[in-house]
Formats: C-alpha cells, sequence, structure tokens
C-alpha cells in the first residue's frame, strides 16, 4: 500500500498568490499531520511533473502530492476563482484534501 509522504509547493518570490496558497497547505498540514515542501522556481521539477498551460509554460504555484514510493501527482496549478471572479481558497483546499 503506497502512504502520502508530504505535499510540495513550487512557487516563486514574485508569485503574488504564494502566500495565499501558503496558508491553505498549512492549514491541511496542520490538521492532517502532513509535511509540506516549498520549492523556488524548480522549473526541472515542473518539467517532470507539472501542468503546462496553452502555450507550454509553466503558470505557479503548482501543488503536488508526493507518496511514499517516490511518485509524484499533480493536484492544482493556481488558485480557482470565484463566480465573482475572486480567489476561491476554499475550494482550493478542496481540490487539494480530495487529492490526499
Amino acid at each position: 500500500m503506497v502512504f502520502l509522504s508530504k505535499i510540495i509547493l513550487v512557487t516563486a518570490e514574485y508569485d503574488p498568490l504564494r502566500g495565499k496558497i501558503r496558508r491553505v497547505l498549512r492549514e491541511i498540514s496542520e490538521e492532517k499531520g502532513i509535511e509540506i515542501e516549498e520549492r523556488e522556481e524548480d522549473w526541472d521539477f515542473l518539467i517532470k511533473y507539472g501542468e503546462r498551460d496553452e502555450i507550454g509554460g509553466f503558470n505557479i504555484p503548482q501543488v503536488f502530492v508526493q507518496y511514499d514510493d517516490g511518485s509524484v501527482k499533480h493536484v492544482l496549478t493556481r488558485i480557482p476563482l470565484s463566480e465573482e471572479g475572486k480567489l476561491d481558497l476554499k475550494r482550493a483546499k478542496e481540490i487539494i484534501l480530495r487529492a490526499l
């Protein structure tokens, strides 16, 4: 049986959503006792596991889960928006929790 090892966040210093996604991941980490690893502009990791945009680049932040066998699963690219066009942190959290 494969178990969840950690949540991985790939972001950048210039990412305006960095603080918000960190807050969501901290909540999940505290609730579930899961380690968070943050990677700064890890383009090699994104090339291997990330989700590309329509022109072949990478949006950030991106969230992944890693399992104890070393496998990695992409979970979230960017924070989703509500119908009003505002960041939906609750929905982001739900998406990540579903992936766990």
